[in-house]
């Protein structure tokens, strides 16, 4: 499987940003966070993004990221090298 594209915190496209967040999180967190913690910290990490794109960009973590994330149980996010 071909490794997806690593996002960047300072690029120009508020999504990509909001993936960097996101990956970002889980890397500090490797038991792991559920999908209302991670909202939380990406909105307070930058209150400029809008709720419901957090939640789409966090809602396509698992399909965009496939190589990277992966969800245990339901609702919870969590780092492949981790598993």
């Amino acid at each position: 499987m071909p490794k997806s594209p690593e996002p960047d915190k300072q690029s120009s496209k508020v999504t990509e940003r909001i993936n960097a967040t996101a990956l970002e999180l889980l890397e500090k967190h490797p038991e792991g966070l559920r999908w209302s913690e991670l909202t939380s910290m990406i909105m307070e990490s930058n209150p400029t993004f809008h709720p419901k794109t957090v939640n789409g960009c966090i809602w396509k973590l698992i399909n965009r990221y496939s190589d990277r994330v992966y969800k245990p149980s339901k609702g919870l996010f969590k780092l492949l090298k981790y598993k």
